[in-house]
């Protein structure tokens, strides 16, 4: 049987998400604003779940329908036979989202959605599901737009971008899946050297390693297809087991490269690698950035440097930038050097003239992944 989904992801990878997704086994995958929509069978969800890098959810889509207003929605909501999808002790949480809605109160919509499903499962002679906004067996999905409603259940539980080896997100402003999204757009593949030279917490040669070791993203995690009745568990445990068998043995020598002026943060993102199961791939170093020299003849250099948020922040980055410039143009030659920031003003201040700017988004911050190509020469503008 065919069902149709959706995988949100962040903004600005969408076009490298249908290629993922297709290659999972998706049919008709159609990139739209923040995610893509695909077709496919059930055991599909488990793959995606699974394999994927980039989706940051696999929502599986259960109803639409044109609506005018917040009576409409309970009503969709309530001619759904709910039960045939999870059971009545299981907890629940319903979430909303909109684009244009003509609603004035979002937030009645999500209340009447809730309503609707436990209102289905008492008059059918059960007790109504409770609530759980912290930690759900089951989440409920809406998205409006300016004439649809259309209902998900979420099959991932937990966002697909929190892999499990970090734990303490406080100081990674990075999300795992944008993380493997910029390798992507950067043309890295495990064979070509890399290096992130404000490596924080390790996120992007994290990533990395794991892309190269072919460790599957959600290999040690649950999610929320478990709690739903359609779980085939031998299925899920064969797949699981399929991808253990895969994964690749460690290289002898590592040809990823991790390094930060902060020992506090090397020691963190050490942490997070063997956390990661990936630390023999990774080479971490203490060391500045501006005093970095090249670890190989060619590769790429892929870096997520501090923005300057406040004053004080700005003015160092105005010194920092052209060290770091020059850097890369004394030591780097025959590289490709990948910056993504939210400074506009990035490229000017390294002194480099990007061949790409592609538009990305950090959670709510609008980046540019810069791209520069790295020759003998200033490359000055």
């Amino acid at each position: 049987m065919t069902h149709y989904f959706f995988a949100p992801c962040p903004r600005g990878l969408e076009n490298a998400l249908v290629q993922e997704i297709q290659q999972l086994g998706a049919m008709t995958p159609t990139e739209t604003a923040g995610g893509v929509a695909f077709r496919g069978d059930w055991s599909l969800v488990y793959r995606c779940n699974l394999e994927s890098r980039l989706a940051s959810r696999i929502m599986w889509r259960v109803a639409t329908e044109t609506y005018r207003n917040e009576h409409d929605i309970y009503a969709l909501a309530h001619s759904i036979d709910w039960a045939q999808y999870f059971n009545e002790t299981r907890t629940l949480r319903v979430d909303l989202t909109a684009i244009r809605s003509p609603l004035t109160s979002l937030s009645f919509a999500t209340l009447r959605i809730k309503d609707a499903i436990c209102d289905r499962f008492r008059e059918q002679g059960m007790s109504r599901p409770s609530v759980d906004k912290h930690a759900p067996d089951v989440r409920v999905a809406a998205h409006l737009t300016d004439r649809e409603v259309s209902l998900y259940l979420d099959t991932s539980g937990e966002a697909l971008f929190k892999r499990g080896y970090r734990k303490n997100s406080e100081h990674a402003p990075l999300r795992e899946n944008l993380a493997a999204g910029l390798l992507t757009l950067a043309g890295w593949r495990p064979e070509i050297p890399l290096l992130d030279p404000f490596c924080g917490s390790g996120t992007i040669a994290i990533e990395a390693a794991l892309i190269a070791a072919n460790i599957a993203p959600g290999i040690t995690r649950s999610f929320g297809f478990q709690k739903l009745k359609q779980y085939d568990g031998p299925t899920w445990q064969r797949l699981k087991q399929k991808a253990r068998d895969a994964i690749r043995p460690s290289p002898a020598i590592p040809s990823i490269f991790a390094s930060d002026y902060s020992a506090s943060a090397i020691a963190r993102a050490r942490v997070c690698a063997a956390s990661a199961q990936v630390s023999d791939w990774i080479h971490f170093e203490t060391q500045d950035a501006v005093a970095q020299t090249a670890p190989a003849e060619n590769g790429i250099w892929l870096t997520n440097p501090p923005y300057g948020v406040r004053m004080d922040d700005a003015r160092l980055l105005a010194e920092l930038y052209p060290q770091i410039g020059s850097a890369l143009k004394h030591g780097f030659a025959g590289w490709r050097a990948w910056f993504l920031s939210a400074d506009k003003e990035l490229p000017k201040g390294l002194g480099l003239k990007p061949e790409r700017r592609i538009p990305l988004f950090n959670g709510a911050l609008d980046c540019r992944l810069y791209g520069f190509e790295m020759v003998a020469g200033t490359m000055r503008r």
